[in-house]
């Protein structure tokens, strides 16, 4: 059979000739740019680039996502090159993503859009600075509603990346209590958790917290006995149990041993030990800067007192500078603000 070759001939733009080439190859269940339901805001379209692609430019090139490779991923500060930060664990989420999209012959575009925005609102020092803010904040905070306000108001200097509105559906429910609305956001939700398990796990016995021979047979005769084993099988399960389906979906019995695993990392790593010990001190220090910032909002910067003059309460505005920080910068302003300098030192 003599194989289909694209060429542009002329007729119609680059981008039309991708959204072609998509309405041919891509499964009936895949989102097509051309089917978005567009963005915030009306706008031209690209001459090259579909929609999807277009987003996921945008995040790559945004300040938020240059920031995440000083964001904690879970361990805090830790000393070496080859333990995770945010944005790595943002590769890693992406990279799975796009396999299983690859495989399902969904968007890719649409995919990695998703994967790359998932995280931008996290703030400095993993989820125990979320859980800080979400208690100072009367509003509340989720990293998930942030990196939605992240795209659609924070980035470039108020005006917001103005995304689809598919992929701001799919960083907005990647959690476990969401559920996006494209298989695309789906793979995105299920390969965060095969991602964040299976590198926590490896940075686990990187750090001396634990070995392979910790971690209950009951799990790994089920999901591998070693980081890639259980990346490869997780993967090919998912892959495998979505095939023609309109979700993407885990086999009961690898979604159990991946729950019970998971379960077991927040009894073992996540909520205690040498990992954790040092996690009082970064929410004391995250308190502090809060409740400095309330007292003196004059002291964020015109772009943040232009939300509050828009309309935004001073608690999400200081929410909204806290969680931009990164780990480092966390540190600096507290220093800055509460540490004394030497005689001479200023």
């Amino acid at each position: 059979m003599k194989e289909t070759v694209f060429e542009h001939n002329g007729q119609g733009t680059i981008r039309e000739m991708l959204e072609q080439r998509e309405r041919m190859f891509l499964s009936p269940h895949a989102a097509l740019s051309e089917n978005t339901r567009g963005r915030q805001y009306p706008e031209e379209k690209c001459d090259m680039r579909p929609d999807y692609q277009r987003d996921r430019d945008r995040i790559l090139h945004s300040k938020s996502f240059r920031r995440l490779k000083r964001k904690t991923q879970v361990f805090l500060a830790p000393e070496g090159d080859h333990y995770r930060t945010r944005l790595t664990h943002t590769l890693e989420v992406s990279q799975i993503a796009r396999t299983i999209s690859k495989s399902l012959l969904l968007n890719e575009d649409l995919t990695e859009a998703i994967a790359l925005g998932h995280d931008l609102g996290h703030t400095p020092f993993g989820h125990s600075g979320e859980a800080v803010l979400n208690r100072l904040c009367r509003e509340g905070f989720e990293h998930s509603e942030q990196s939605v306000r992240i795209v659609e108001v924070l980035e470039k200097g108020g005006k917001g990346l103005n995304l689809t509105w598919e992929t701001r559906d799919g960083i907005l429910n990647h959690q476990t209590s969401g559920m996006p609305h494209t298989l695309e956001g789906q793979s995105v939700r299920l390969s965060d958790k095969i991602a964040y398990l299976n590198h926590d796990v490896d940075d686990a016995i990187r750090g001396g917290l634990i070995t392979e021979e910790d971690i209950p047979r009951e799990y790994t005769e089920v999901l591998g006995h070693n980081v890639h084993d259980r990346l490869n099988s997780l993967i090919h399960d998912v892959i495998n149990n979505s095939q023609g389906r309109d979700s993407i979906s885990m086999s009961p019995d690898f979604m159990t041993a991946m729950q019970g695993l998971r379960h077991w990392m927040f009894d073992n790593i996540y909520t205690g030990g040498r990992a954790k010990s040092e996690e009082k001190k970064a929410q004391h220090m995250i308190e502090l800067l809060f409740d400095h910032y309330m007292k003196h909002p004059d002291e964020l910067g015109e772009e943040y007192l232009m939300l509050m003059d828009r309309g935004d309460s001073r608690e999400r505005v200081v929410c909204d500078y806290i969680s931009g920080m990164t780990d480092n910068y966390a540190i600096e302003k507290f220093e800055e603000l509460f540490v004394p300098l030497g005689w001479g030192q200023r």
